[in-house]
């Protein structure tokens, strides 16, 4: 059995104000997850001023698998814990139908809560749903 390298995968990272954007490109897949959590990890704690938005872009995604799915509710769960809103821009038609079909699009997209500095929890009325 040959392996067959995988195709190139690509992220670009964006930072303005309180906003990171990330371009994701190629296979999302077991080999690739882990790099795209770690590097959205980073930014989200990296930084003094709290970051209130994450979009992830996937207008040069070729291919997600479950590795990839499992990787997108991670950085959903580690933005939440932050107060930042995920989103998730330009999807694909077969990203789409991967959220869909697992029913975790509303999850990954559904408004945040912003915790005051004594632990509060208020909602900012503001969703992450939709793609742009």
């Amino acid at each position: 059995m040959t392996d067959m390298p995988s195709p190139e995968f690509t992220v670009t990272v964006f930072r303005e104000s309180t906003t990171l954007t990330v371009w994701v490109g190629g296979e999302l897949d077991y080999d690739t997850s882990d790099g795209l959590v770690d590097m959205v990890a980073q930014h989200l704690t990296a930084e003094s001023v709290r970051l209130s938005d994450v979009r992830l872009d996937f207008r040069d995604l070729t291919w997600i698998d479950s590795t990839g799915l499992a990787a997108l509710l991670m950085i959903h769960r580690r933005t939440a814990a932050v107060g930042a809103t995920l989103h998730l821009d330009r999807r694909p038609d077969f990203l789409d139908r991967m959220l869909h079909l697992t029913n975790v699009l509303d999850h990954l997209t559904a408004r945040t809560s912003r915790a005051d500095p004594h632990g509060h929890r208020e909602d900012d009325g503001y969703t992450g749903a939709g793609a742009t």
